[in-house]
């Protein structure tokens, strides 16, 4: 009995030990009656600690964002509207190069539907989404909806793997029994409705403070234009001596700087409540808002350079003008406006580029945009209120502000570009790679040196027999920067610009324009292979890869890979471009990199069903993760295995993941490789 025991105990710890197939969310989903036909559809998910998961909404060229398919939907239902998500987190992504946005802790997702079929019996929805921590996870969940009968208006039904339960009836399901099936294809078991809490709020102040930041830089470099400039030493006097006392002077210019945040910080709210908080970060990634605002961007642009003035209807002015001769409160809040509108040909393409900006972080951000954006704009104002000499120390008016003006100009000329990068990215059509884009900001960047050199002038510029240190100072800037980009033509990878053209992958040859090498070396690659990271050889079809390392007599390190896997692009950067393991990878080895997140469709003879997990295996990423999952009893990303020419393992165990060091991964490679030659 005690041989027993032991047995059955070494057993259970090899299972643990061995099965490492990871589900780190937890779903719980509801449908509810909206109307005869609509309904609502809720999907619940709790997110264990450090794990996080990707939007819909994560733009691409990021990590691989979540994906929804309602299977049953032709000819039995209609959507309404694109999914909603609860609350997300936004944060720069280093790797990839973009915004990305994710989960954390708890996802939310909702989907309204109309019914067309009165007869159907069940809604049936797909999930593939991207779970992350240390590794990366991709997971495929199949839900149930099972259609309530008519009970009555806002009856709601938990969905389960058994059929439809009142609410009542699901709050007796226990959490502890939802244990997922070996793999990354589940189909859902329902638990006690979850309420969805904040996620991590760090990431999302750390957003807003700069959007606030930038904000209120440019509500500085408004001050500094043509249209507001003059209006201070005018406005201040005018406060200063209509008024009765040194003190009512002072609070009616503390009363007409907070009217100038209210009109704008007004217009922030205006803009969050037409478009709502989280449609204004679904806009960010559509490519009919990106192209919109390029061409916005450019109007912006052009007219700063001088082509021609945005302005408000006179009639506007004259009226609010006329309204604010009633005095009082009233009076200095029509003043206020009539600033906005006199100034819009200045301070409206700035504030038109930063609602933009905005709209892509979504939540308060245009809010919090115009409140910095106004603040700068009124501090003046009230300062010199209180400090009347300090107008003293003013500069005069002249064409430094029409030049203030033009570089504005030229920075909303080069953020359009960003935008329109945006819509080629998201179609994949190649017309904006990274050496265009840079050569255009390149372009942008260099004329607007040769301007503040006074080299190139503007249609509202001023005759100019010299030019100030100031102007020279910013000019040498500007140029210095114009030469730090050139070098990313030929694939320097510009971290200091790095948010703004399109990653390193996204270019018309992987060592720029004047890469050489890169031809000769395909020209003589084995069948099936192709360029790597470093321009490693690796083969993406295990079969060939295979073949080639028999002919060479090499072992074979296989490499489970996702196109979206950031952790696994940290590895490559930081791990393999180290010159000891270089050498190993390109000399040693056979590289074989099977993408777990390949979405192209197999041919239909070799689609089949999963004796592991049961999920049916449709696509190249479909094959390898089961691969991955049936021999490795793993799922997540990124795995490496090193085998012999049979598929045996040479080493006992993984190596340790570390993106500071290589000294395991060197170590490891080395073991494997000597395991094989004996």
């Amino acid at each position: 009995m005690k041989k027993i025991i032991v047995t059955l105990f070494a057993f259970l710890a090899f299972g643990i030990g061995n099965a490492q197939i990871l589900d780190p969310v937890k779903w719980t989903t509801k449908i509810e009656k909206k109307s005869d036909t609509n309904y609502i559809l809720t999907f619940s998910g709790v997110i264990e600690n450090e794990w996080h998961m990707y939007s819909q909404f994560t733009p691409d060229g990021g990590p691989l964002p979540l994906e929804i398919t309602f299977k049953n939907q032709k000819g039995n239902f209609n959507l309404i509207g694109k999914a909603k998500e609860g609350k997300t987190t936004t944060a720069y992504n280093d790797v990839f190069e973009v915004n990305e946005t994710f989960f954390v802790k708890n996802a939310q997702i909702q989907q309204e539907i109309a019914l067309t079929n009165p007869n159907v019996k069940t809604i049936e929805v797909e999930f593939n989404y991207q779970v992350c921590k240390e590794s990366c996870i991709n997971i495929e969940k199949k839900f149930s909806f099972i259609v309530p009968a008519p009970l009555g208006s806002n009856t709601s039904v938990i969905a389960t793997d058994k059929g439809a339960e009142t609410p009542a009836e699901a709050s007796a399901t226990k959490a502890d029994s939802l244990e997922p099936s070996l793999g990354p294809s589940n189909s859902m078991v329902a638990e006690p409705e979850v309420t969805v809490s904040s996620p991590n709020k760090t990431e999302s102040q750390k957003g807003l403070l700069s959007i606030f930041f930038i904000a209120f830089l440019s509500g500085f470099a408004a001050l500094l234009t043509p249209c507001v400039f003059p209006m201070i030493p005018m406005t201040v006097s005018f406060f200063t001596k209509q008024s009765k006392n040194r003190s009512q002077g002072i609070r009616n210019a503390i009363f007409y700087g907070i009217a100038i945040i209210l009109i704008y910080v007004i217009l922030g709210l205006i803009v969050t409540w037409i478009f709502g908080a989280d449609a204004l970060n679904a806009l960010s990634t559509d490519v009919w808002f990106n192209l919109i605002f390029f061409l916005l961007l450019i109007v912006f642009a052009v007219s700063f350079l001088g082509a021609f003035e945005i302005v408000l209807p006179n009639s506007w002015a004259n009226k609010v003008d006329s309204q604010a001769d009633r005095g009082g409160i009233i009076g200095i809040l029509f003043m206020a406006l009539a600033l906005a509108i006199v100034s819009f040909s200045c301070t409206g393409p700035i504030v038109g580029t930063l609602l933009v900006e905005a709209a892509s972080k979504g939540g308060i951000a245009p809010i919090i945009g115009m409140f910095g954006f106004s603040l700068a704009l009124a501090l003046p104002f009230m300062l010199f209120a209180m400090f009347p000499g300090w107008l003293n120390s003013l500069p005069k008016s002249g064409g430094w502000l029409n030049t203030v003006k033009v570089v504005l100009g030229f920075l909303e000329l080069a953020l359009a570009f960003k935008f329109l990068s945006n819509a080629d990215l998201v179609l994949q059509l190649h017309l904006l790679e990274r050496e265009v884009f840079l050569a255009i900001w390149i372009a942008i960047f260099g004329a607007l040196a040769l301007y503040l050199f006074g080299k190139i002038s503007l249609p509202h510029d001023s005759p100019m027999t010299h030019i100030s240190v100031g102007r020279l100072s910013l000019g040498l800037v500007v140029l210095s920067f114009t030469i730090y980009m050139i070098p990313g033509l030929w694939g320097a990878p510009l971290k200091l610009i790095n948010a703004f053209p399109p990653p390193m992958e996204y270019s018309e040859s992987p060592l720029g324009f004047g890469g050489s090498g890169t031809s000769s070396l395909t020209a003589v690659l084995p069948d099936g292979a192709k360029l790597g990271p470093h321009q490693i050889v690796v083969f993406d079809d295990y079969d060939k890869g295979l073949a080639y390392a028999k002919t060479v007599n090499k072992p074979i390190m296989l490499d489970f890979t996702g196109f979206a896997c950031v952790n696994c692009r940290k590895m490559e950067n930081n791990v393999w471009s180290e010159d000891d393991v270089l050498a190993i990878l390109k000399n040693e080895v056979v590289l074989i990199s099977l993408y777990v997140d390949d979405k192209r469709d197999l041919p239909k003879s070799e689609q089949f069903v999963s004796k592991s997990t049961a999920a049916e295996i449709e696509t190249i990423g479909d094959k390898w993760t089961d691969f991955m999952i049936t021999k490795y009893k793993t799922n997540t990303q990124p795995l490496y295995v090193l085998t012999d020419l049979n598929g045996n393992n040479l080493n006992k165990q993984q190596p340790t993941i570390s993106f500071s060091s290589a000294t395991d991964y060197v170590n490891w490679l080395k073991a494997g490789i000597t395991n094989f030659k004996k």
